[in-house]
C-alpha cells in the first residue's frame, strides 16, 4: 500500500501518523510538503493534525488553498482514500471535500483527553475493522472541534449512514457530558458521499501502540491496509 502524509506549516502530528501507518502497513508513507503540486500514485492520503498556518483566519482555511490540495481534491474525486484527522478534518471541510464546519469548542477552552467513541458506520474502508455499535477510546486535542451542519445536511449525513463516529459515554450513550466540544448530534467523524473521504476530530494515531496506552486507533490503519491489499 502506498500512502502519503501532507505536511503544512504548523502540522505537528505528521510524524505520529507516519509511524502509525508504517507499523500497520509495513512501509513508511511519503511525506509531501504542502507547496508541491503533484502526488505519486497513492492508495491513501492523510492530512494530519496540528495548527496549519498557525490557525490564522479560520482553522484549515489557508491550508485548504495550498497547491497540493488541488491534487488531493482531484484524487479524492477519482476514489483515492483520504483521511483528515483533527486539523485535517478542518482542512477537508474548508476545501469542501466534506460538508459542515468546525467551530470553537462550546467551552471556549482547548480540550485534551481520551474520549469514548461509538462506531456508527462499520462498513467504510476506514472503519470496517470495528463492529457497528462498538465503543472505542481515542484521544482528542483541539480548540475548534465543535462540528456544525445545517438541518438538511445533518439529515443527509444521518440518512445516508455517513456519520462514522459519535462521542458517547462508557455505556455507548450520546450524552451532553460525553460531548467534549458541543458538536451537533455528538458527531465526531463523517464520511463523504462516496465513502472514500473521512474526517474525524479524535486522533487514532495517538492510541495505535501498546506503549501509548492502547491500540483502538491502530485498528483503523490495519483495516485500511487490508482493504488496499485485498
Amino acid at each position: 500500500m502506498k500512502a502519503a502524509v501532507i505536511v503544512f506549516p504548523g502540522s505537528n502530528c505528521d510524524r505520529d501518523v507516519a509511524v502509525a501507518l508504517e507499523q500497520s502497513m509495513g512501509r513508511a508513507p511519503a511525506m509531501i510538503w504542502h507547496g508541491e503540486s503533484e502526488l505519486p500514485k497513492l492508495d491513501l492520503i492523510v492530512i494530519p493534525g496540528g495548527f496549519s498556518y498557525g490557525d490564522y483566519l479560520r482553522c484549515g482555511a489557508m491550508a485548504a488553498h495550498s497547491p497540493i490540495m488541488r491534487e488531493v481534491k482531484a484524487r479524492a474525486a477519482k476514489g483515492t482514500l483520504v483521511l483528515g484527522i483533527c486539523n485535517g478534518f478542518q482542512v477537508l471541510t474548508e476545501a469542501q471535500l466534506l460538508p459542515g464546519a468546525l467551530m470553537r469548542n462550546a467551552s471556549l477552552k482547548f480540550v485534551c483527553k481520551d474520549v469514548q467513541l461509538k462506531v456508527e458506520n462499520a462498513k467504510s474502508s476506514f472503519t470496517r475493522g470495528y463492529k457497528a455499535g462498538q465503543v472505542v477510546q481515542i484521544p482528542v486535542a483541539h480548540g475548534d472541534g465543535n462540528y456544525f451542519a445545517d438541518g438538511e445536511t445533518l439529515r443527509r449525513l444521518k440518512g445516508e449512514g455517513r456519520v462514522a463516529f459519535r462521542y458517547v459515554d462508557a455505556n455507548g450513550k450520546a450524552t451532553d457530558d460525553a460531548n467534549p466540544n458541543g458538536s451537533i448530534d455528538n458527531i465526531a467523524g463523517i464520511l463523504n458521499e462516496k465513502g472514500n473521504v473521512l474526517g474525524m476530530m479524535p486522533h487514532p494515531e495517538r492510541l495505535s501502540d501498546p506503549l501509548l496506552g492502547g491500540t483502538d486507533g491502530r485498528t483503523m490503519f490495519e483495516a485500511l491496509a487490508k482493504v488496499v491489499l485485498a
